[in-house]
């Protein structure tokens, strides 16, 4: 079979987006989600069960498994994008390859990254702000949660490579598993067996276990477009370079979130201490305002994500045409989504805080501002997130992490700090709202640029198939 015939064949280039942008994105959103909610459920049955030093305990824990995520997510999402590529390319050989490597360094990574927390397990406790009072909870948390890193790591990579594999149900299901299991197993360790830190941990464990196993299943007796052999993952030096430089973007976004929170806890705590509001109230309310927005984030990235496939696919194919209404819809969906949270951000940010509890007036009072001031543009972070993956999508590394790293890195953080130091505790408020607003007008200019190539190229009539064939090598 050739390889005109085979795009012919495949769905990818030949179903109507609308319908594959549903089947992908709807399983990519809730495969987010479920993995966002992980810590949460923990948190809801340890407060209840041990209470909140406990609970304390696993926020310090917490971002080791966001690093734990950027890894596997910057080996699986990179793999991801790279066989999309080589699928609508025609490219069987490279597509395996890739596969096999990128199992390989999560395999690898997994274990390396286990035995340097166990290693210096003190010093990363206390670089997350273990205290006195919760610090034997968190080194029982952590003891037993390090043992699960391998199969997070490699469940989390594995599943965006199934997704782009075609199987974008399978991942959801998978996860939500995984998800299911420690949710049952929470309550039974903690308020049947009495065991604590230990057995909330030893819950989530048993979960990503389960999720890798049934990543393992899929790629033995489930795979139909990738054929792994021994020889799939020799390591070789030249298909890593290819794929990893592709999940940049998506490792940024996750590092972010643990080093923004950082930033922001830090320039909380100071500015808070001079304020009506002291240091607690700004702390554990912009907690609640990053845990909401992280869930709200997952509905945005999984669109982008569940897109993936589909952009590389008919990328490498040279359908253009179907590349920009891919990006039209896209965006028209992410515009959307963002409206949603703006509106129940500036309408109802009390109900939002109730929900995770009823305090003083004053508690609430800057928890209200928080919302409406922080989460202002949240519409144009749906954009600018978005186009970042699409970027990545169509094998541009260089502008997909200059995008990332532009709106949370060099606008985000550095706005924090300094509106903090200069306009007190309603300064870092507003820094969202800055590197919102000049990060979208930068993405603006990067996506006309594209559109514009993306004509081009889809009104050359000498566009060959060899050319079509070499696109993976020109944009990496």
């Amino acid at each position: 079979m050739n390889h005109e015939n085979s795009v012919t064949k495949n769905p990818l280039g030949t179903e109507k987006i609308g319908k594959l942008m549903l089947q992908f994105s709807i399983p990519c959103i809730m495969s987010l989600l479920v993995s966002s909610l992980y810590n949460i459920v923990d948190q809801i049955f340890i407060g209840r069960g041990v209470g909140y030093l406990g609970n304390g305990a696993t926020n310090v824990v917490f971002p080791i498994t966001i690093i734990a995520l950027a890894f596997a997510l910057f080996i699986g999402d990179g793999c991801a994008a790279y066989l999309s590529l080589c699928q609508g390319c025609g490219d069987k050989k490279s597509a395996n390859k890739s596969v096999g490597n990128a199992f390989f360094l999560l395999i690898l990574f997994g274990i390396l990254f286990t035995v340097i927390l166990f290693i210096g397990r003190d010093g990363f406790l206390r670089t997350f702000g273990v205290t006195e009072a919760n610090r034997v909870y968190a080194v029982e948390y952590f003891s037993y949660i390090v043992i699960g890193i391998p199969f997070f790591v490699f469940g989390n990579g594995a599943n965006s490579i199934i997704r782009a594999d075609g199987s974008p149900k399978f991942a959801m299901f998978s996860t939500l598993i995984g998800a299911v299991i420690n949710i049952i197993l929470d309550p039974i360790a903690i308020f049947v067996f009495h065991m604590g830190m230990k057995g909330a941990a030893l819950a989530t464990i048993t979960g990503q276990i389960v999720t890798a196993a049934l990543a393992v299943f899929y790629w033995m007796k489930k795979a139909n477009t990738v054929k792994l052999s021994l020889s799939s993952f020799d390591l070789r030096g030249g298909i890593v370079r290819k794929f990893l430089p592709m999940g940049i973007s998506s490792f940024l976004t996750q590092v972010s979130i643990v080093v923004v929170m950082a930033v922001m806890n830090n320039t909380l705590i100071t500015a808070g201490a001079a304020s009506k509001y002291g240091a607690d109230i700004p702390l554990t309310v912009m907690g609640i305002v990053m845990k909401v927005f992280q869930i709200f984030i997952s509905f945005v990235v999984g669109i982008a994500a569940g897109c993936q496939p589909i952009v590389g696919y008919n990328y490498g194919a040279g359908h253009y045409a179907r590349v920009k209404e891919i990006l039209k819809k896209m965006l028209a969906a992410e515009v959307v989504v963002g409206l949603v949270g703006m509106i129940c951000f500036e309408i109802f940010p009390l109900q939002i805080t109730e929900i995770f509890g009823s305090e003083s007036a004053l508690y609430n009072e800057f928890a209200v501002y928080s919302f409406r001031i922080y989460l202002a543009t949240i519409i144009l972070c749906c954009i600018q997130k978005s186009a970042s993956i699409f970027l990545q999508s169509l094998g541009k590394p260089i502008l997909s992490t200059g995008l990332s790293l532009l709106r949370d890195f060099i606008l985000l953080v550095p706005s924090i700090i300094l509106l903090g130091w200069k306009f007190g505790i309603m300064g870092p408020l507003f820094a969202a709202p800055i590197a919102d607003a000049v990060s979208v007008i930068v993405t603006a200019f990067v996506l006309i640029k594209i559109w514009r190539e993306l004509s081009q190229k889809d009104g050359s009539s000498y566009y060959t198939k060899v050319e079509k064939q070499g696109i993976i090598k020109n944009n990496i």
